[in-house]
């Protein structure tokens, strides 16, 4: 288990992280989400002993101690992906996802290498030196290289932000089971909402240095807390409740995403088109909804200056409403 308490850390006199306390099970996989600036890259060289910290970290119980106890920074069991990949040009993908791994039994070092080249979709590319290839494939060959020695703890700072998008969504499965199955923890700091829902057992909000939420992605997603933390996962209407139902007096807010809204034949609640963006299943309608632009997903396009009428499910508004 890895734990962290009051862990705090600022370069020059201003702090990144505040007093951070968390703990995380072995493999368990963990998404740090937040604006950019918000600390997430920071967090993890924290853990992994980049910078030094008055705060407590352990892992299993031993403390995990900074560069001021450390000269070589970092842990054996634990290894951390930058966003710089720091492989070797001159080397073959075969050679730098290797290059740790023992010589005493090349046979048994060559089918680790496949196995892991397997993992991120690189074993065609096997002979061809690492200086030739795209962001996005030296990306797949960082990825496998940290895997080399097994982990015990995985950090990983963005690490599908190079690869392009039909090859991202297969890779991510094909790694995140392989941890798993692995009892590999891993902890991700990404911008990508499909990381922080789809992969993680738990998804940490940081804001301005502190944890704002820490949750199953499900109850995140279904049950934002406000806006902020909603918008994370994309775009969010945030309504007064009274908008869209008339009866109401209050100003009680409600927060919903665009596919939680639905266009109808009649209702209570109309709307003017302002434009609509074509989205390959449906298209993302931009409205007017008296005076407040809201979202919401449609199967068709509809012409701008149009009026339609739109509708929340109701049981949906009695569990969204905010105070």
């Amino acid at each position: 288990m890895l734990k962290l308490k009051k862990v705090s850390f600022g370069y020059n006199e201003k702090l990144v992280l505040k007093k951070i306390t968390l703990q995380i099970a072995k493999g368990d996989h963990v998404s740090l989400i937040g604006e950019s600036g918000c600390g997430k890259s920071t967090l993890l060289q924290l853990i992994y002993g980049l910078h030094h910290t008055d705060g407590f970290v352990s892992w299993n119980e031993k403390e995990l101690k900074g560069p001021q106890h450390n000269l070589v920074p970092g842990e054996p069991f634990i290894k951390y992906l930058a966003q710089d990949f720091d492989l070797m040009p001159p080397l073959t993908v075969a050679e730098n996802v290797g290059k740790h791994l023992s010589n005493a039994y090349p046979r048994k070092k060559k089918k680790r290498v496949m196995e892991l080249l397997d993992v991120v979709e690189m074993t065609a590319l096997a002979d061809i030196k690492a200086g030739n290839l795209s962001g996005g494939q030296q990306q797949r060959v960082a990825l496998a290289r940290a895997l080399a020695n097994t982990p015990e703890l995985l950090l990983l700072d963005e690490p599908f932000s190079h690869i392009d998008h039909f090859r991202k969504n297969n890779l991510r499965r094909k790694l995140f089971a392989y941890l798993k199955e692995n009892k590999i923890t891993c902890i991700i700091a990404t911008h990508d909402s499909t990381d922080a829902l789809s992969f993680a057992d738990k998804t940490i909000v940081l804001k301005n240095g502190k944890i704002y939420a820490n949750e199953t992605p499900q109850e995140l997603y279904n049950n934002p807390p406000n806006k902020y933390i909603a918008s994370l996962f994309g775009d969010i209407n945030e309504v007064i409740l009274k908008s869209i139902l008339p009866k109401e007096t209050s100003r009680k807010l409600i927060l919903l995403y665009p596919h939680e809204i639905k266009q109808v034949n009649t209702s209570e609640i109309k709307v003017e088109v302002l434009a609509s963006y074509f989205k390959g299943s449906d298209f993302l309608i931009k409205a007017s909804l008296k005076n407040q632009v809201i979202y919401f997903e449609n199967d068709e396009e509809l012409v701008v200056g149009r009026e339609v009428f739109i509708a929340v499910d109701k049981n949906l508004i009695t569990s969204r409403v905010r105070n």
